[in-house]
């Protein structure tokens, strides 16, 4: 079911930017019903079925029923399915590398255009990278983080190319792009490394949550809400609801402190405010064209880093707890995140952290990371708390730790992943 769950994900969030002037697609507009948005490039056709017109998104001939509009998204998302083979159906379960646009000319998260670099490729900045072609086209991957971008228009110009690309492809899948949080000021690590640029400046949560104003958290949420869905981005990768319980750790700033309840009621405004439609914007349970899903992260808690070392590193594999308090790292997760005020009822995906959750397993007796982690994962997230959102395991937990530090910017001592896996 959960293939399903991302392509209801997908199709709810995905937005067609207002660039018809500059961009080549159409807009077809159906009488008190959908209005349609394609690129010819593509090669889709308009079906026309009873006077209402409908996406040729397989390029069959017929209306399938993936393809109409009229028909509930759970039985549109299962004709799809049943369309699909094993490898497309691969392809919605990863997440691309991060991509900037332009990319950057060389290094971790370098890509090319016609095999050269950007500066000498004579590519326009919105142009799709060799490597995105590749992982949409060979590898039906349709979810992609965004990181930097030129300017707003530029990264709208992008969608529209990436859009039209993918729509050309198969089954005619859009894509989902994500973004890590990116309205602070200045880029300082790889998961926040679109902060900046041309877009509103808020603090980070632990200023956000010095306001004790979860109002004003909201209102972030809706105004950053539409920016994103500007830049043509679906998905937030936040917020962080790590309970900030250890000041040694120095992803601290990003969460909303140290008290469950205050975590709680930020992370209800911060999802509210993103995932939440109103008035003529709203389609169905409070999702519309303002929508942006919301992944809480990182599930059950990655605040009690032990001696405040980062799991992004080996040395800090370890969440550990102290006092046995557990259940107020969940507090705002399972009383924040999963029980909004709002029509949505809950945050969209779930991302578990890099951590091994130390000596919480009590069924299994199992020391591995928390994306390896069946009880942290299926007794708890899946069974006891009931929650059947997707699950995003956070990047690269299937690498292991090479002989060579993997350089990252402004990552403290170089960037290594590990896989933990294997029990301790």
């Amino acid at each position: 079911m959960l293939y399903k769950k991302m392509f209801l994900t997908i199709s709810c969030a995905i937005s067609l930017l207002q660039l018809q002037a500059q961009e080549p697609y159409v807009l077809v507009q159906n009488k008190n019903g959908a209005t349609l948005g394609y690129s010819p490039q593509s090669g889709v056709q308009i079906l026309t079925v009873k006077g209402l017109k409908f996406k040729d998104l397989n390029k069959n001939g017929r209306l399938d029923r993936y393809e109409d509009w009229r028909l509930p998204a759970e039985e549109r998302a299962e004709d799809l399915a049943g369309k699909m083979s094993l490898e497309q159906i691969a392809g919605l379960m990863l997440y691309s590398r991060h991509q900037a646009v332009p990319s950057l000319p060389g290094g971790y998260f370098g890509g090319t255009y016609n095999g050269r670099g950007f500066p000498e490729s004579g590519a326009s900045a919105w142009d799709l990278t060799d490597q995105q072609k590749q992982f949409l086209k060979n590898d039906n991957l349709r979810h992609v983080l965004l990181t930097s971008v030129q300017s707003p228009e530029t990264a709208a110009r992008w969608n529209n190319a990436e859009q039209a690309y993918v729509e050309g492809l198969g089954l005619g899948i859009p894509a989902n792009n994500s973004s890590d949080p990116r309205h602070t000021a200045k880029a300082t690590t790889e998961f926040n490394a679109g902060a900046g640029g041309t877009i509103s400046l808020w603090p980070d949560g632990l200023a956000m949550a010095a306001t004790f104003d979860p109002d004003v958290t909201r209102q972030f949420g809706e105004m950053a809400s539409r920016e994103y869905r500007a830049l043509g981005i679906a998905t937030a990768l936040s917020p962080q609801t790590d309970l900030g319980t250890e000041p040694r750790w120095y992803r601290i700033t990003g969460t909303f402190g140290e008290s469950p309840e205050l975590d709680r009621d930020m992370t209800i405004a911060y999802i509210d405010g993103f995932q939440t439609s109103a008035g003529k914007e709203e389609i169905k349970n409070g999702w519309g064209y303002k929508s942006v899903n919301a992944m809480v992260k990182h599930w059950p808690g990655g605040g009690p880093e032990e001696g405040g070392r980062d799991a992004h590193w080996a040395y800090g594999k370890f969440a550990v707890y102290p006092g046995a308090n557990l259940a107020d790292h969940l507090k705002p997760f399972i009383d924040g995140a999963f029980k909004l005020k709002g029509k949505t009822g809950k945050a969209s995906a779930v991302m578990p952290y890099y951590t091994i959750s130390y000596g919480i397993d009590s069924v299994y007796g199992e020391n591995v990371g928390n994306n390896f982690s069946k009880y942290i994962l299926t007794d708890l997230l899946r069974k006891k708390y009931n929650y059947d959102g997707v699950i995003c395991t956070d990047w690269l937990v299937t690498a292991d730790e090479g002989k060579h530090r993997i350089s990252l910017p402004a990552s403290p001592g170089g960037g290594t992943v590990n896989c933990y896996g294997k029990a301790l």
